[in-house]
């Protein structure tokens, strides 16, 4: 497992370092906030749409590596994405966090399958997850 968790540290770290359309998105048809009282993490996500697709994607906030590294990975995922698919991606991370989904092999998101094991990190991971989805039903 050495190994494993040394290439998952690695890719959580370049995400947290260097983080994918982070940034704010003026005037953007999506935005939610979304804070984590626990350890002070907070998240912002902001999305633009082009008919049903996410056409642009972005998010800024401030705390621990996973929650920024998590938001990272979550734009990299949904951009692209028409509303259902953005949905299932959504749900299927959050059933991956409590467990009841496989992570998918060879994909930046197994990188955190270890924060399963503390639990009080795993509100950390979905942060930006929820603030999409709460986003999304809004709309």
């Amino acid at each position: 497992m050495g190994m494993m968790r040394e290439l998952y540290t690695q890719v959580i770290m370049d995400h947290y370092q260097r983080p994918r359309h982070r940034g704010e998105l003026e005037g953007a048809e999506l935005e939610e906030h979304l804070l984590n009282p626990l350890c002070g993490d907070e998240i912002t996500v902001y999305a633009n749409f082009d008919g049903d697709k996410v056409a642009d994607v972005k998010f800024s906030g401030r705390g621990c590596s996973i929650s920024q590294a998590s938001a990272s990975m979550m734009t990299e995922r949904l951009l692209g994405k028409n509303r259902e698919e953005a949905e299932a991606e959504i749900s299927g991370f959050k059933e991956m966090m409590v467990g009841d989904k496989e992570f998918p092999e060879m994909d930046d998101l197994a990188a955190l399958k270890g924060v399963i094991q503390y639990p009080s990190r795993i509100k950390c991971a979905t942060l930006a997850w929820t603030a999409f989805q709460n986003g999304l039903e809004d709309r």
